[in-house]
């Protein structure tokens, strides 16, 4: 404990100075440490240029093959320093440069970024940084999260998002201008990739709506991107990483991200963290190709949380940002120096950027505050679990706290619903209640049954990511598939209940059927239970695949399928026995739901035929659809709909105790074997 006190102390003044401005000097070229104990000691630009004078003279030769780039000397302390630590990776074998690029020299001067809030600017995001990167280097903007490595880069660039106001000046090789179109490339962290083509593809694609000229010009120029970030290997496989296709590792896809920009032979290339998502191996190869792409001449700067000390080694120069804060900007090696000299020598087993990042990172006082309480206690014993009743009740809270605040769950819902519901009623409006009406208002009540629950598959997104809800919960024994069902289901009745009351008023009073309270209320009654055995259907199948491309292909065939054997196309007892009759027209929830509304609707009406005759609703309605005498045939309707909704949740109830644990323990295997390999 005394050890760790003892580094704590190092660690959290290093922390604490470093992160507030008042234990910076207000100067332009000096920010300051503090050591425990002693004076402040400076930490100067070591490598920087004179802003009213830039020492950094960047010159192109004609024909853009070649940079001479005269810069500042490095200090005999700095040349001692590259010449015994941080090797850097040797560059693999046959990858020789092929066409050198003329890059640009980029200076920012007393940058700061603030972002709009609600009324006005708030606090800087980045506060007064000043720095610069020349051609054939790699510039790396370093510093924990939220510290505004990714604003200074976006600033640099000129593409920083409205909201956002930026103070102090860019300079391009020592102009203040803006990046012009096909000058610089801009990766962002994360990009979306089209699966279905292959790499070359999707790069001569890319080449063709970026580049002018002719085809055969833009073949060349795609290889030497493949070329340039080392995709020989990949050129002719597919991207995919999505649905049912595999496809390209994440290392192999984020270099093709960046062979997408450099289609423009930029001058400058902005990267906003390479290494996202990147294992040590796949990090240390993509360094390895973006040296080799800066020793063509090309200007790289690109932002990073962290790497390895073999990454680490491969960098010119290094902004480190603390809360906004600039607190080095220098090449790489003297950073090491500079910390040194203020009192925070980097320990020989650890990596430079850890060893930084700890240093400026004021989160770390709170775990060095854990720290002190470390101690030993009695045996661990298991607690007691809340009853089902609580877990029930709590599940259908949050549910319902989460339906009522993210739109996609259902309010997107009743937005399409009441759009496709004024669609029907405006088309089939006016009919009046003569004989001719009939087989109108029977195609009008067939459409809003059918594309009601057909528009419902826009929530297979909400209903899978709570099946992946559920999944999580349950492997840490939080939930179960009998608690999951009872709170999905309670907390969807409200909205399932407001769709169907504001859909079927609109409906009914539209298309004008007959009046009475009673037969409005059947109404909604039944295209609620619609509803409801639709919601069950959508949550069997999505348990079934846990993904968004099979849910929404098998429920549209499913739903198709229903719709054809619905009654409406060909009637009931005319549909081919097998198959269509038997079962399909039986196990469509469409079938009963549009029989129960027709009932409702036609069941002791009386037409007139002539001016003596009359016959009633059921034989109007008896060449159009098929539905029974009874009086009480509509009722028997509304109880199937309610059985069939019990069981799909039945059915819900297997899958989710069944198969969602299965998959559950087939990805914990999979994740165990792939971190043994």
């Amino acid at each position: 404990m005394e050890e760790i006190q003892s580094q704590s102390d190092n660690y959290r003044s290093s922390s604490s100075s470093a992160s507030s401005p008042a234990s910076r000097v207000p100067s332009s070229n000096f920010f300051y440490l503090r050591k425990p104990g002693s004076l402040r000691q400076p930490i100067s630009f070591e490598d920087s240029p004179e802003w009213e004078d830039t020492d950094a003279d960047v010159r192109v030769e004609e024909g853009g093959d070649s940079i001479n780039a005269a810069t500042a000397p490095v200090s005999p302390s700095l040349s001692k320093l590259n010449s015994g630590s941080l090797p850097s990776p040797p560059m693999p074998e046959g990858t020789a440069v092929t066409r050198k690029t003329a890059g640009a020299s980029v200076v920012w001067k007393d940058l700061a970024v603030t972002i709009k809030g609600k009324r006005k600017y708030s606090d800087k995001v980045v506060k007064s940084s000043n720095g610069y990167a020349l051609p054939g280097t790699m510039t790396v903007i370093m510093g924990p999260a939220k510290s505004g490595k990714s604003t200074l880069l976006r600033a640099i660039a000129g593409r920083l998002h409205p909201s956002a106001k930026m103070y102090g000046e860019v300079f391009i090789n020592g102009a203040k201008t803006r990046l012009l179109y096909g000058s610089y490339g801009f990766v962002d962290r994360e990009t979306t990739l089209i699966g279905s083509l292959t790499v070359r593809e999707y790069l001569y694609y890319s080449a063709l709506l970026q580049l002018p000229g002719f085809f055969c010009q833009k073949k060349s120029v795609v290889e030497e991107a493949i070329q340039a970030m080392s995709l020989g290997d990949y050129a002719n496989k597919l991207i995919g990483g999505h649905c049912y296709m595999k496809g390209l590792a994440r290392g192999e896809r984020r270099r093709v991200s960046i062979a997408r920009e450099l289609v423009m032979r930029p001058r400058i290339l902005f990267i906003d963290e390479p290494l996202y998502h990147l294992d040590s191996v796949s990090a240390l190869l993509m360094m390895v190709t973006l040296k080799k792409l800066a020793s063509t001449g090309c200007t790289l700067i690109f932002t990073i949380y962290q790497s390895s000390t073999e990454v680490f080694g491969l960098f010119d120069r290094i902004c480190l940002l603390s809360n906004g804060n600039t607190l080095f900007f220098g090449e790489t090696l003297a950073c090491l120096q500079h910390f040194s000299n203020a009192g925070f020598p980097c320990p020989i087993m650890q990596s430079p950027s850890d060893h930084f990042l700890r240093a400026i990172n004021t989160d770390f006082d709170r775990i060095i505050a854990m720290c002190k309480n470390w101690q030993e206690g009695p045996l661990l014993k298991s607690k007691g679990k809340a009853s089902n009743a609580t877990r029930i009740a709590v599940l259908t809270w949050r549910s319902l706290l989460i339906m009522s605040r993210e739109w996609k769950y259902y309010w997107i819902r009743l937005i399409l619903y009441m759009i496709l519901t004024l669609c029907i009623g405006t088309v089939f409006s006016g009919l009046g209640h003569s004989l001719s009406s009939v087989v109108k208002r029977v195609a009008a009540i067939f459409v809003f049954v059918s594309f009601t629950s057909l528009l419902s598959i826009a929530g297979v997104p909400a209903l899978l990511k709570e099946v992946k809800i559920y999944a999580s919960e349950e492997s840490n024994q939080h939930s179960g598939a009998l608690v999951f069902l009872f709170g999905q289901l309670l907390s969807s009745i409200p909205f399932l209940f407001l769709i169907s009351i504001s859909s079927s008023l609109v409906f009914y009073f539209l298309i004008g059927l007959r009046d009475g309270f009673s037969l409005l209320m059947y109404f909604v009654l039944n295209f609620f239970m619609c509803l409801f055995v639709n919601e069950g259907l959508l949550l069997a199948v999505t348990s079934l695949w846990q993904n968004i491309f099979w849910s929404i292909l098998t429920l549209v065939t499913i739903h198709v399928v229903m719709m054809l054997s619905a009654g409406y196309l060909r009637i009931r007892n005319e549909l081919p026995r097998p198959m269509w009759k038997y079962p399909l027209s039986y196990i469509a929830f469409h079938t009963y739901s549009i029989q129960g509304l027709l009932e409702n609707e036609y069941l002791g009406t009386n037409f007139a035929v002539g001016q003596v005759r009359t016959i009633s609703g059921f034989q109007a309605l008896h060449s159009a659809y098929d539905i029974s005498q009874s009086s009480n045939s509509k009722w028997e309707n509304l109880l199937v709909l309610f059985l069939m909704a019990i069981g799909y949740r039945i059915l819900v109830f297997v899958l989710l105790h069944f198969h969602v644990r299965k998959n559950v323990s087939l990805h914990r295997i999979w994740q165990c074997r792939k971190s043994t390999t």
